[in-house]
């Protein structure tokens, strides 16, 4: 690894920093999700900038985004094209749709029918769209960054677990603190003047990046206490539904991004329990006596498996 890309890694998180006031870790959370080359969910409230960080992500690395909309009546043509019959060709063309871009911002995304959800599944695990038997790639690199209002919202339809697991992480930003709202009040930051966020990144130093992240070391140890987590989630009885071997490949990904951002070629326990909610909260489902959602059975996860077995 090169101090120089860790130092442009810090220079796209600063760069967000002055649109997206006083969330500077889950600002690194959400660039460790792209870096893992994963697709990243964000749920929160309206208004606490959900899109301003998807459209800023978009511009410091440089990826051509595409937005769509989501509604009660939006059709999986809308958002993956269709192919219209012209007249000049006396044949069927096919009009790519606006999921033809690097990165996708699929902007409340719950709002839309599962019909019009499920056209997503292939395009986030394959990267390719199939339009009457016909498959077309999509650009690379390629990310589907979604955001969804909170399920007891009206006019929301809860997305199946399968399509849940296809997000490498789920975020939540909160609202701000007094000091980066008060920054906000006095004109510190426009929120949607993402225009004007900085190139930070281009292809060839992403993909660099990512082929250095892949050379991060995990020991043994380090690997026997992830299957510890996964092993726990699956016979806990708190736990109705575990995680999936996805999540498994995903938190070890989403780890070494992590040890890579901190200048290390090693990943540590730290920074799998640094990542652990964001990548496996929202691929566990309590039981029915669990008093609380998936994110907090994970977040108990580093209170009861130990880092080294007794």
């Amino acid at each position: 690894m090169t101090a120089s890309n860790t130092d442009r890694i810090d220079g796209v998180v600063g760069a967000i920093s002055q649109v997206l006031l006083g969330k500077e870790h889950e600002i690194r959370l959400a660039l460790c999700c792209l870096l893992s080359d994963g697709h990243l969910l964000l749920e929160d409230l309206p208004g606490v900038g959900k899109t301003t960080l998807a459209r800023a992500l978009a511009a410091a690395l440089g990826l051509d985004m595409g937005r769509v909309q989501f509604t009660a009546d939006l059709l999986p043509s809308d958002i993956l094209g269709v192919s219209i019959f012209s007249r000049e060709t006396e044949a069927f063309v096919f009009k790519k749709g606006p999921v033809f871009h690097q990165l996708l911002l699929a902007d409340e995304i719950n709002r839309a029918t599962p019909r019009t959800q499920s056209a997503l599944l292939e395009v986030m695990a394959e990267a390719q769209v199939t339009i009457d038997g016909v498959s077309y790639p999509l650009p690379e690199p390629f990310f589907v960054v979604a955001t969804q209002n909170p399920q007891q919202q009206l006019g929301t339809y809860p997305l199946p677990e399968s399509q849940l697991d296809r997000f490498f992480m789920r975020l939540s930003l909160g609202y701000p603190d007094e000091k980066a709202e008060r920054d906000l009040l006095l004109g510190g930051s426009a929120g949607s003047e993402t225009e004007f966020v900085s190139k930070s990144l281009n292809h060839e130093t992403f993909s660099t990046i990512q082929a250095e992240i892949a050379d991060v070391a995990v020991s043994d140890s380090l690997l026997s206490y992830l299957q510890r987590l996964v092993s726990f989630t699956r016979a806990n009885p708190d736990y109705a539904v575990g995680v999936s071997p996805r999540g498994s490949l995903a938190l070890l990904a989403a780890t070494r991004t992590w040890a890579y951002m901190q200048g290390r070629g090693y990943a540590l326990p730290d920074d799998m329990q640094a990542v652990l909610v964001s990548v496996l909260g929202h691929r566990v489902v309590p039981s029915l006596d669990f008093a609380g959602d998936g994110r907090d059975l994970v977040a108990q996860l580093t209170q009861r498996v130990d880092v080294i077995p007794d």
